[in-house]
Formats: C-alpha cells, sequence, structure tokens
C-alpha cells in the first residue's frame, strides 16, 4: 500500500514538471482570449493571471460587440469559465520567474505554485497607468477622473469637464472630448503654452483655457465637483481628463531578452510597450505577445481579437515544428531510403 506521504511527495513532484504547450503570462481579455483560442485548437493551456486588471475600477466595458455595459470582473469570470469548458488551465498568482531551459522550452514559477513547463509563451500582461501626482487624483481613477473618451465619453455627455494638460497634446485631448460636451475646460497644469493656433482652435470649439496648476480635486457626497488650482481657485467639473504615462508590465519576464520600447503619440513619448510583430511575435523566438503590453491604445475588444490573432499564429507555429519533427522521425525509420 502506498504511503500517504510518499504519495503526496510525488503529486508535488509531477506537478512541478507538468508541460503544456503554452503558458499564458496575464489572465485579461487577451490573455483568455489567447488561451480559449488554444485550448478549442486541443492544446494544453495554462494561464497565470496576477489579478488587478487595468479595468477593474471600471463600471463596465464598452464598445465591446453583444457585451457593452459588462462589468469587468464577470467578462474575466466567464472568460476563466470558457477556457476551463475546452481544457484549459487557470492559476491565480504572479509570475515570478521566467527562464529558457536547455531543450529550449520555458520554465515559468508562479508565486505560491509549483513551476511549469511550456513550449511556447504568450505575454499578456497588460500595462499600468501612472497618472499626474495631484492629491486626490489616483483614488477617483476610473470614475470620475478619465483618460479615454470611447470608454467614458458618453457616461460623462453634456456635463461639465475639465482636462488636465500635462503635455502638448493637451489641446487634442480637449478637442476631442468636445465631442461629447459643450462644456470643457483646459487646465493648462504643467503643460508648455499652447501655440497661437491652439488657442485659436479652441476658442472656436468655445474650450475655456485656464492658467495655473493643479493642486487637489474637490469632492462632495462621493462625487468629483471641481479642480482646485494652487491659487486657491477651483474649477468646476463633474469629469476630469488626464494622460497618463503608461509602462508595459514586464515584471520577471525581462530576462527572457523582452525589453520595453518607447512609444510614441503626435511626436511625444507616451509610454513604454513591447515590440511585437502583427501578428505578436517578439524578437525572442517563442515569445508572443497580445494586448495593452504591445499595443498602448487598444481597448478590450482589440485585445481579445489580438490575443486570439496570436494564440493562432502560435498554434501554427507548433504545427510547423511537430511536422518537422515527425518528418525527421520518419526518415530515421528502420525500413526508410536515404
Amino acid at each position: 500500500m502506498t504511503d500517504r506521504h510518499e504519495q503526496t511527495a510525488r503529486t508535488a513532484s509531477d506537478e512541478r514538471e507538468r508541460d503544456f504547450d503554452v503558458v499564458v503570462v496575464g489572465g485579461g481579455a487577451a490573455g483568455l482570449s489567447g488561451a480559449l483560442t488554444l485550448a478549442r485548437a486541443r492544446r494544453s493551456v495554462l494561464v497565470v493571471d496576477a489579478g488587478g486588471p487595468r479595468n477593474a475600477l471600471a463600471s463596465a466595458v464598452h464598445n465591446y460587440l453583444g457585451r457593452e455595459g459588462t462589468p469587468p470582473a464577470r467578462l474575466l469570470a466567464e472568460g476563466r469559465a470558457e477556457v476551463a469548458r475546452y481544457g484549459g488551465s487557470v492559476l491565480s498568482g504572479e509570475v515570478i520567474a521566467v527562464e529558457r531551459t536547455k531543450d529550449g522550452r520555458f520554465r515559468v514559477v508562479p508565486a505560491g505554485g509549483s513551476p511549469v513547463r511550456a513550449r511556447r509563451l504568450l505575454v499578456a500582461t497588460g500595462l499600468a497607468d501612472e497618472p499626474p501626482k495631484v492629491a486626490g487624483l489616483a483614488e477617483r481613477w476610473g470614475r470620475d477622473v478619465l483618460h479615454c473618451p470611447y470608454c467614458h465619453g458618453w457616461e460623462v455627455r453634456d456635463q461639465p469637464i475639465a482636462v488636465l494638460a500635462t503635455s502638448a497634446l493637451a489641446a487634442e485631448q480637449a478637442l476631442l472630448w468636445r465631442q461629447w460636451s459643450p462644456r470643457v475646460t483646459l487646465l493648462l497644469h504643467t503643460a508648455p503654452e499652447p501655440s497661437a493656433g491652439d488657442r485659436e482652435r479652441l476658442a472656436a470649439r468655445d474650450i475655456a483655457v485656464v492658467e495655473g496648476e493643479a493642486a487637489g480635486l474637490e469632492v462632495g457626497g462621493d462625487r468629483l465637483t471641481g479642480v482646485r488650482l494652487a491659487d486657491g481657485r477651483v474649477v468646476p467639473c463633474t469629469a476630469l481628463v488626464v494622460m497618463s504615462h503608461l509602462s508595459a508590465r514586464t515584471g520577471a519576464l525581462a530576462g527572457l531578452g523582452l525589453e520595453p520600447v518607447e512609444q510614441s503619440l503626435g511626436g511625444h513619448v507616451v509610454g513604454t510597450r513591447l515590440d511585437a510583430d502583427p501578428m505578436g511575435a517578439t524578437g525572442v523566438p517563442g515569445v508572443w505577445v497580445a494586448g495593452n503590453v504591445t499595443d498602448l491604445m487598444g481597448q478590450v475588444v482589440t485585445a481579445a481579437a489580438a490575443g486570439m490573432r496570436a494564440a493562432a499564429a502560435i498554434n501554427a507555429d507548433l504545427v510547423q515544428e511537430e511536422t518537422r519533427l515527425a518528418v525527421a522521425a520518419s526518415r530515421a525509420a528502420p525500413g526508410q531510403d536515404g
């Protein structure tokens, strides 16, 4: 009869040595969509997800056809269930180390879990927002401190909206948000002085320009009521638009040679991303990326599409590898010519 302790040790050892066709690092829309595609392609796939998606504080997902208004947490929970339905696995936890093994595979170590091995990696870790340092701003992120008009513009339509200028792109921001409300104010804050051309365009669209640096937010009844300037003036608004600095979440993956590159918009650096080809393949053999980690401006629906596209490319790459190995084995079999 097998000793219980021996059986437990053997199980733990087996878990440490588990092999997957693909490990997906990150369980947002891109990662889960990729995992679903791979599982339906009859690939063994494991998603390791640290949690804390970028849109966790948002009330709903928008512009996702058929899922408009779905709470982010519900979308991810349903996505996990769909992956599991086709035989995929999801592990909650942060990846603390990834290394390439001597046989060319990847050893992935999740926090608090047993290491696993993968033939390919799909990185869908997303990005981190670094909003401007204004008192009270971070606490209201995703509620009435906003960044994307396509994500939040409809919900604050016709309301007084203030745009916090932190770069030369601020005038373009204000003009864009003017589509959703005729009551837009540009707070110059720390941005360069607008050009004469920008001032003319802003004035033509009835967008007020307010000089002075923002010092904090005014809140009443748990709702934003205005922005307090350093000189004590308060600019009324119920929504504040900011442009955060966007940084690709690479964490323990840097050791593979995945180095973030700068992303520019209108000639101005807005963040960092992992570079990849249109299918998500990086310059590191065997590693693909999908979602915001490589596409800073992508929304949930485009992240999901990117995850599926990368997964299809990974499956095709595995098929090619398996076919090469099968041909080599066939040629080496006894009785074969050559």
